[in-house]
């Protein structure tokens, strides 16, 4: 069974106002955390897709064995990025995808580990994790959705495809998952540093 992963770190973060995939946590960046968390769940390949800020990104992959890809059109939205990194990733040559995002602090190769344990037992299309009553990323979708998620309009995300028939869908919990980085509040949070 060959799982890879896409690692959407493209978008601009404006809410933020600052890229949040060269924000510091724990002592790396949120992308470096995210891929090196992607790595050390044995994902493989590894493709990251950059878009804003793509030359400061990539940096911060520097080392690392992994496939940087850009979204010139990553303003667009996260449907297209998501394009970008699945046609980086041939169908032929994974089993599934692992789609996984930057800024969700509570992700871990454990958990990453867990999706892809549960696609190998059940074979289910589509294998979500579970938090806040509803079901995202990261997600594990089977190859055979691949088409169906290059399908979406650039401005759609990976939730429309797992809500489309539940009945596709298991569920892995992820304690925390809403946890994410989209504003100066998540920031403080973050960083523990409050605002003022």
């Amino acid at each position: 069974m060959k799982v890879g992963a896409v690692v959407l770190a493209a978008g601009g973060s404006s809410r933020l106002g600052q890229p949040k995939q060269l924000l510091h946590h724990e002592g790396r960046t949120l992308v470096r955390r995210t891929t090196e968390t992607a790595l050390a769940a044995g994902l493989s390949p590894v493709v990251v897709v950059l878009g804003a800020h793509r030359e400061a990104v990539a940096a911060e992959l520097a080392g690392l064995p992994v496939h940087p890809v850009h979204n010139p059109d990553w303003a667009a939205g996260m449907g297209g990025s998501l394009r970008v990194g699945l046609r980086a990733l041939p169908p032929e040559s994974v089993d599934a995808a692992l789609v996984v995002l930057c800024d969700q602090l509570r992700v871990d190769a454990p958990h990453l580990s867990a999706l892809v344990d549960t696609f190998s037992r059940t074979q289910s299309p589509i294998v979500a994790s579970g938090y806040a009553g509803a079901r995202g990323v990261p997600v594990l979708f089977s190859r055979t959705l691949f088409a169906e998620l290059e399908a979406l309009a650039p401005e759609e995300g990976a939730r429309r495809v797992i809500a489309r028939e539940p009945s596709r869908v298991v569920e892995v919990a992820l304690a925390g998952g809403a946890e994410d980085v989209d504003t100066a509040a998540d920031l403080a949070r973050l960083t523990g540093v409050p605002r003022g």
